[in-house]
């Protein structure tokens, strides 16, 4: 069972990101601020979940969250300011769309940009030891791999639907073929016996 909180008597809210490691679309992140002593005996870090368990959570984590936020940082923006960056502003972004102000930031990972004077702490696999960090980690990606695939039904050939935009061989094969598209984050080694893409 995770735990419900970091035991510091404040506001808390869990924090999470997806897809930075893809060579396309948005990195998006959530913040979640669960009931004190919140347990759902299905929550864990989604990526031990399946896709089915996820969206059940999803529905669950929206339900009975206090206050949730989810933010995107487009490829663009990614290509701008680099893929870490990008994650610390989605996260930032989050926390500027929570009704409630948190008082203390629960951050799965072991870095973090320090945001607007709310304390935090980086927990390494967080999202598989705090009930808040899941929840925002399903959040996110549930929300991302659903726009993957809305974004994949207008660029069929990289398979978002299965991919989410990660660098599967289906994807990399699809960008050799028929080079990048808008969505694609041009900073990113798309094919990566490539120094220089070719297009």
């Amino acid at each position: 069972m995770l735990l419900s909180n970091f035991g510091s008597g404040k506001i808390e809210a869990g924090l999470d990101e997806a897809g930075r490691g893809c060579l396309a679309g948005p990195v998006v992140a959530a913040a979640v601020i669960l009931p004190e002593n919140y347990t759902n005996e299905l929550l864990n870090d989604s990526k031990k979940l399946s896709a089915k368990k996820r969206e059940i959570l999803r529905e669950e984590i929206e339900r009975d969250a206090l206050f949730y936020a989810i933010c995107e940082v487009s490829h663009t923006e990614i290509d701008k300011i680099n893929i870490l960056n990008a994650s610390f502003l989605a996260m930032h972004r989050c926390v500027d769309a929570l009704e409630k102000k948190p008082e203390l930031l629960l951050i799965d990972g072991n870095r973090f940009k320090p945001y607007n004077g709310i304390s935090h702490e980086c927990i390494i696999k967080g999202d598989g030891k705090y009930a808040s960090i899941a929840a925002a980690s399903i959040l996110a990606k549930t929300y991302r791999d659903n726009l993957m695939s809305e974004l994949g039904e207008k660029y069929p050939a990289y398979q978002w639907k299965k991919n989410a935009g990660y660098p599967t061989k289906a994807h990399r094969e699809a960008i050799r073929e028929h080079g990048p598209c808008e969505f694609h984050r041009m900073t990113f080694k798309l094919l990566p016996e490539q120094k220089e893409l070719p297009f």
